[in-house]
């Protein structure tokens, strides 16, 4: 993101949000839906535009989303990149776009001042609606996305998780990397980016989210400006289900480091399945809450085998990754591995104890309202909300729902969701691992 007078404005002023947070929902004729808060503390809008349009609609073309979304803004309706970025500056408006497996999102952040609000949305809806996708921009972003492909090669961490993703997801669209593989971006032209963009940035396809200083009716409008002269298209198919691995796996990768990247874990939970927030907070427990977790406490307060040792639930709109992760020197790999697969495993069969559940609590519950304190987080979570369709009262419910949980709905949860068995473990480095008595 471009630093800009708004930029400097918000080093002075912060936007606090109310612990309740109101979102007003509505579907246009063209099918998309949007999402309203109105938070009038400062003259701001956070403006977010996602699409399912992430990677996981690649196809056989991996990569093709991301380079979609990266070749928005370098050329849009009678306007260039520099021209674009000229726009949104002189009006101190700052834009930005982003891509993951489920979605690829536009976001605007813009004074609400009008002649200032207006040049800004009429920026942003010729990106909507006009890209050029022009030649000479597609090749060089294509030469930049090759050149970090092969970079990549390089890193331990980025081949352990190709190979994780892999190693999970088999064929569906969740197994390749967002920015693709040096063999599929290679063929890809100009032309494949246009089709992806005709098919999936149509307005059925929309989640659009406005969270600042506007009345409804000023939001109604923003979102007939962004969105008119986009076609209403319709939504895609729904993804594949995800196939769970048939058994437990290892793969080793051999790679000249004095660590090894290790990666252990198996296909999840989707947003909306109803254990997450057990799953949530017993994770936070085993492994989501830094200093304090059992994974970091067994594997390096007692032991000292890694820098740090985490675990993670990612869900979405499929089964998203259960991860564990951890690097260490290349001769301790499989102690490691063994103390991360026996916590792991106590952990399924005992769960935390009442006053790690407590704490875990008071943590979780405490440090919350912190994640929507400005209007551009508050935003995300509503994009999110929006997106993989919860209930509009998520944010309100949120402490309420960890209060909930108890160490027997943890327990029956991860018995249920992590299957020993189907553990599906990636290790990257030395080959001198292989000596540790794994």
């Amino acid at each position: 993101m471009r630093r800009s007078l708004l930029g400097l404005f918000l080093l002075a002023l912060s936007q606090a949000v109310w612990s309740s947070v109101t979102i007003e929902h509505w579907q246009t004729a063209q099918g998309s839906r949007v999402f309203f808060v109105h938070a009038g503390s400062l003259p701001i809008a956070d403006i977010v535009v996602a699409f399912d349009a992430g990677s996981a609609r690649d196809g056989k073309q991996a990569g093709l989303a991301a380079l979609t979304s990266g070749l928005l803004d370098t050329g849009a309706g009678q306007w260039n990149a520099d021209q674009i970025a000229e726009r949104f500056e002189s009006v101190g408006a700052n834009f930005g776009a982003s891509i993951s497996s489920d979605m690829s999102s536009v976001m605007l952040r813009t004074l609400t001042d009008k002649p200032l609000f207006d040049k800004a949305i009429e920026t942003m809806h010729a990106i909507l609606t006009q890209p050029a996708f022009k030649e000479a921009d597609f090749q060089r972003e294509k030469k930049r996305t090759l050149a970090g492909l092969k970079l990549r090669e390089e890193s331990p961490g980025d081949l352990a998780d190709i190979a994780f993703s892999k190693a999970l997801y088999g064929d569906h669209p969740y197994a390749h990397p967002d920015s693709g593989m040096i063999e599929t971006v290679t063929p890809l032209k100009a032309s494949d980016l246009r089709a992806f963009y005709r098919q999936y940035y149509v307005a059925a396809n929309a989640v659009v989210v406005i969270v600042g200083d506007l009345t409804k009716e000023q939001a109604e409008q923003t979102v007939a400006a962004l969105l008119k002269d986009l076609p209403a298209g319709q939504k895609p198919a729904p993804l594949p289900d995800v196939v769970m691995p048939a058994k437990a796996g290892s793969q080793h990768i051999k790679f000249p480091s004095t660590q090894t990247h290790v990666l252990v874990g198996m296909p999840g939970i989707d947003r909306k399945d109803p254990d997450f927030f057990s799953l949530y907070v017993g994770n936070h427990i085993l492994g989501g809450s830094g200093l304090v977790s059992k994974l970091f406490d067994e594997i390096r307060e007692k032991r000292g085998l890694a820098y740090s040792a985490s675990s993670a639930f990612r869900p979405m709109r499929k089964k998203g990754p259960f991860v564990l992760g951890l690097q260490t020197r290349n001769d301790q790999t499989g102690e490691a591995l063994q103390v991360l697969n026996q916590t792991l495993s106590d952990f399924i069969a005992k769960g935390p104890t009442e006053a790690e559940l407590t704490a875990a609590k008071k943590n979780l519950t405490g440090g919350f309202p912190m994640r929507f304190d400005t209007n551009k987080k508050l935003a995300n979570y509503v994009a999110m909300i929006g997106f993989y369709e919860l209930p509009l009262d998520y944010l309100d419910t949120f402490t309420q729902k960890v209060e909930e949980v108890t160490v027997a709905s943890i327990v029956d949860a991860f018995k249920r969701h992590v299957d020993l068995q189907l553990l599906q473990t990636v290790t990257v480095g030395d080959d001198a691992k292989a000596k540790s008595g794994k």
